[in-house]
Order: C-alpha cells, then structure tokens, then sequence
C-alpha cells in the first residue's frame, strides 16, 4: 500500500470517529442550549498533528459532511459549516504550531494557541456569519435567540452580549477540554497515526 492511500485511509477513520463522537453532545447548563459540548474535534486534533494541519481540517469537512448526510441537518447545513469553521479554528493553528515543534512544549503551545484561535474565530464566525445565516435559512429572528440564551444567562441581552458571554467562553471550556483529552491521549496513539 503507497503512503498516499495510507494517508487517505487514516483520514477517512479519523473522520468516521469523529462524525461518531458527534452524535454524543450535552449541554452545559451555564451556556444557551444550543451550545453542546461534544468531543468529534479530537480526531481532527489527532489528525493534524500526526498527519499534519490539512489533514485537521479535511476531518473536521469530512466529518460534517457525514453528519448533514446521515443524520440529516436540522438547520439547514449552518451548523454543520460553524462546526467546521469552529473545529479548523482549533486544528489548524495547533497542528502548524506543532509541526515546526515537535516535542510536549509544542504540543502544549499548538493547543494552547489552538483554544484560542477557535474562541476569536467562533466569535467572530458567529457574530457575522453564523447567526446571521440562521436568521435568513431558518427564519429564526436573532432576539428568538437572545431571549431564549437570557433565560440561562441573565447577562445576555443582545447579539453582542451573547457572543461574550455564551459563544466566547463557551468555546473557551469545549476547546480546552478537548485539548486535555488530546494531550493525555496523543503520545499514546501516535505510533499508529504515523505507522
């Protein structure tokens, strides 16, 4: 078997586990209810650097992909692409970090920069791109939105105010937690990423 197709094979695993681990979601009662806390961005994580950044981001599209074809999209393929966006945001910057140092130091700082490359990107992502996009596909007017994420959180009272208090450290908490998991997991699977 070349090493393309090896390539390809460990990429289509990655993804199919990710797309799994996506259907186990659970919300955090401090965060608006459709912020769900799940752990699909690992493999991609796993991916990117064992394999490198592209391979993160083509298992976070891959993964997607599968879920809008599978279980169907419930919201008309926005959250599908935001989860793509949000998970790349994470992948990629800490698989590049990594890549130019390969030790538990650059491991540590590629998830680190990471974490907050997807916090920034999901923020702005949302506030401009995502939000918007449910307004016009679902015809979900944003204060439906606002009103229900100010139930949980009283500080929420507009479209900014959700974005620093729901979107922002929402991310915050899921791309730390998965980068816990990355860091205790990763050395332990590398062999079999790389062989």
């Amino acid at each position: 078997m070349n090493v393309k197709t090896k390539y390809t094979i460990k990429i289509a695993l990655l993804a199919a586990i990710a797309f799994i681990l996506m259907l186990f979601q659970f919300p955090v009662p401090v965060f608006p209810g459709f912020l769900k806390i799940d752990f699909s961005d690992l493999p991609a994580l796993l991916g990117s650097f064992a394999l490198g950044p592209i391979a993160g981001m083509i298992i976070e599209a891959v993964k997607n992909l599968l879920h809008a074809l599978i279980r169907g999209t419930q919201t008309g393929g926005v959250g599908e692409l935001s989860n793509f966006i949000v998970g790349s945001a994470l992948a990629v910057p800490a698989g590049l970090v990594y890549l130019r140092q390969k030790t538990k130091k650059g491991a540590v700082k590629g998830l680190v920069v990471g974490v907050l490359a997807m916090a920034v990107v999901a923020s702005f992502s949302n506030y401009f791109l995502v939000l918007p996009l449910y307004q016009k596909v679902l015809g979900m007017p944003l204060e439906v939105i606002v009103e229900s994420s100010s139930k949980v959180n009283s500080a929420i009272v507009d479209l900014r105010s959700l974005i620093i208090y729901g979107i922002l450290p929402f991310n915050l908490v899921k791309g730390t937690a998965v980068s816990i998991v990355t860091a205790l997991l990763y050395k332990r699977l590398s062999w079999l990423l790389r062989k």
